[in-house]
């Protein structure tokens, strides 16, 4: 059994406290995530002063009138902060992760994490991208936004810097929060991965926990997800987070698929062998059959159980002498 990445993502849900943060770390391991993820970003290197925000930024936050500048640099972590965090998560059973956005903040989390996570944001990045490309690290590189050239682009990027194919998954992903069912096209997961021969996964940001699940369903090797303790809290995306609850359906439905998945042997399960005499039908005498007598399709008849000769012998037995009596519904 393949087991699925689960990054349970915390993003910038903490709202700027270290406090709530670890709350979102404990609910990450009760779910079940292999990790939790943060954002790693200094705001004057990624952020213009003038950048406005996006329009589910506006809608999911309480201060409209404040510049996105103004909005992320009120979710920032400090360094001292990622220690303490990092330093939780080692108590915990949920590995850390982060996304950095920008070169500073790359530099970093290199020896922090297990693997590189690009956000869909930076795959037109050239500078990123190479940075990123020369750690030594496995890639995860979401692609929101993205067209399949940019998509290839990027990965041609991270492979020119020294990343060899196998580790690099890349991720569908659309980055509207929430992201309309209609918009999600998993389809283009397959595309990705038939055009690129990688790894592929998906970064869901729709409503609910079925859009993941089916992913997972159709071969996605990671699923990242955006949770929180409340949907009501004042922030950019907690209302297109799973509360709790809802992270550990998901998980728990993410596990129970893998086991679906089976190794892909059409075969007998074990718990179903013993249903095969019992469901399957057999050649029986449909009335008393004399030996010597010709066994016809007058006289035989199929029924169950299916513990005598298949029905898929009847041409072979059709025609034959009985050998002895058959009284009517006995296996012949």
């Amino acid at each position: 059994m393949n087991k699925t990445i689960i990054i349970a993502e915390a993003g910038v849900n903490h709202n700027g406290s270290v406090s709530l943060a670890k709350k979102l770390i404990d609910v990450a391991e009760a779910a079940g995530a292999d990790y939790v993820k943060f954002q790693t970003f200094k705001t004057e290197l990624c952020i213009s002063k003038n950048a406005e925000k996006a329009d589910y930024q506006i809608e999911n936050t309480n201060n409209s009138k404040e510049s996105q500048f103004e909005m992320v640099k009120k979710l920032e972590l400090s360094d001292n902060d990622h220690y303490e965090l990092i330093k939780y998560c080692e108590t915990k059973n949920v590995k850390f992760l982060s996304t950095a956005f920008d070169l500073i903040s790359v530099d970093f989390l290199k020896d922090k994490i297990d693997f590189y996570k690009i956000p869909s944001g930076e795959i037109t990045n050239l500078p990123y991208l190479e940075k990123v490309g020369k750690l030594n690290l496995p890639i995860v590189m979401s692609t929101g936004m993205g067209n399949m050239k940019e998509v290839k682009d990027a990965f041609n990027v991270l492979l020119k810097n020294g990343v060899e194919k196998n580790n690099i998954t890349i991720l569908h992903c659309n980055t509207e929060y929430p992201t309309p069912i209609e918009d999600v096209n998993l389809n283009a997961m397959l595309s990705i991965q038939k055009e690129l021969g990688v790894k592929v996964g998906y970064s869901d940001h729709t409503l609910g926990i079925e859009i993941p699940i089916a992913a997972v369903a159709l071969g996605a090797t990671v699923i990242e997800k955006h949770f929180t303790l409340d949907k009501a809290l004042d922030g950019p995306d907690h209302i297109a987070s799973l509360e709790p609850k809802e992270l550990k359906a998901m998980v728990t439905a993410i596990r129970n698929i893998e086991l679906a998945l089976g190794n892909g042997v059409k075969a007998p399960s074990n718990s179903e062998q013993k249903n095969i005499a019992i469901a399957r039908k057999s050649i029986i005498a449909a009335k008393n059959i004399k030996k010597g007598e010709i066994l016809t399709v007058d006289n035989l008849i199929v029924k169950r159980p299916g513990s005598g000769i298949s029905p898929m012998k009847w041409h072979e037995v059709i025609g034959n002498v009985a050998t002895r009596d058959y009284e009517e519904d006995e296996l012949i």
